[in-house]
């Protein structure tokens, strides 16, 4: 499946989606790798197969497998961070902001690709996980490495639209079942 095949899937309800999915894959202000990287991390983080397949299959062609495997990697260590760094925000007794986290997270510090690139990723993950902890960091440290307000507000862009093409995919099947 490609991206053009999962935005012909979206029903006629969805056109906006289907819209922002062909601007956002031919959108220029981030290089191939962070655009595809953020693709392929924020389908992951949607969960949802035929989604998570179509942004695959374009993103393989597109990105080195090194750039493949850390984009997986953005999404797999945030779906754990988000939820624990989340809860820390959330939670009403401060004392478990000053626990240490004693989670394994080295991939963040050694992704396999640039630090920027990563972090851009992460950053649209944790939006879509909501977690307004790892969202601010991972916006300071991009921007610390150059990226402009347009470029990170493009990742975020495409994890809204990448994660509401999920939504509805998901929907449709659940309804026709």
């Amino acid at each position: 499946m490609s991206l053009d095949t999962l935005r012909e899937q979206l029903p006629d309800y969805a056109k906006d989606i289907k819209l922002n999915l062909g601007n956002l894959a031919s959108d220029q202000s981030l290089s191939e790798q962070q655009k595809w990287g953020t693709f392929l991390s924020c389908a992951l983080a949607g969960r949802n197969l035929d989604v998570i397949k179509a942004i695959a299959a374009e993103a393989e062609d597109k990105l080195t497998p090194e750039a493949f495997r850390a984009a997986k990697a953005a999404a797999g260590i945030m779906a754990m961070n988000n939820v624990y760094y989340r809860f820390g925000h959330e939670v009403a007794n401060d004392v478990y902001k000053t626990l240490p986290a004693k989670l394994r997270m080295t991939i963040i510090g050694n992704p396999g690709v640039e630090k920027v690139d990563f972090e851009l990723w992460a950053l649209a993950v944790s939006s879509i996980n909501g977690c307004f902890m790892c969202v601010n960091a991972h916006e300071d440290v991009v921007r610390k490495g150059g990226l402009t307000t347009e470029q990170i507000q493009t990742s975020v862009r495409i994890a809204a639209v990448v994660q509401a093409a999920s939504a509805i995919v998901g929907g449709e099947a659940a309804l026709a079942s």
